[in-house]
Formats: structure tokens, sequence, C-alpha cells
């Protein structure tokens, strides 16, 4: 997996390197067959603003966010990520043993 990083009108510190590299492994524990990130964080005046892209085999997921404050905007961001890996992964579950974990008996 790599994780592309790039800042429009920002640099790229090391500590904010690490930060969203955390945040980002975070996300990436509910999921094992991603094939990229790549994460921009820009700012344009007193507008903090982050979004990324998640490659997943068989799929895309985006999310940007605003904030006052670039790390609260890495926040947010990593929030959304989540809940969209998340709610991927329920989606692609077998049914059949999501049914048997339940007790419900499934007849021919």
């Amino acid at each position: 997996m790599q994780v592309n990083l790039s800042g429009h009108h920002v640099e790229i510190t090391p500590p904010l390197r690490s930060y969203v590299e955390k945040k980002i492994a975070r996300i990436l524990r509910h999921c094992d067959r991603v094939i990229d990130v790549h994460c921009t964080l820009t700012v344009e005046k007193l507008r903090h603003e982050a979004e990324s892209t998640i490659r997943l085999s068989g799929t895309t997921v985006h999310a940007a966010t605003v904030h006052d404050d670039m790390y609260a905007a890495i926040d947010l961001l990593a929030d959304k990520l989540d809940e969209q890996v998340r709610r991927h992964k329920e989606k692609h579950r077998d049914p059949q043993a999501a049914r048997n974990r339940h007790g419900t008996e499934i007849s021919p």
C-alpha cells in the first residue's frame, strides 16, 4: 500500500506527515485490500482543507473536509473515510454468513 501526500500552498512537515499517516493507518485496519491512498492538504487564507482518495479493490472512496485548523480538518477527514470504508466492508460481506451468525435458517 502506498500513501501519497501532497500540499497546495502548505509545506508538508514531518510532524504533519506522521499525523496523516497515523490517521490513515487507523482507517486501513478495517480493510485489507487497499491499493493506494492519495491525500491532499490545502491552505487558502484561514481555510484549511483536507481531501483524500482511497482506492480499494473494486471501488474508490473519496472525502473532503474544511476547518479553521489543519489538524482538525485531518481528524474530520479520517472520521468520514473511516465511516465510508466500514460501510463498504459491511455492504460486501457474505449475506449467507451474516444470516447464519444471527441464527436465521435459510431453507433451500
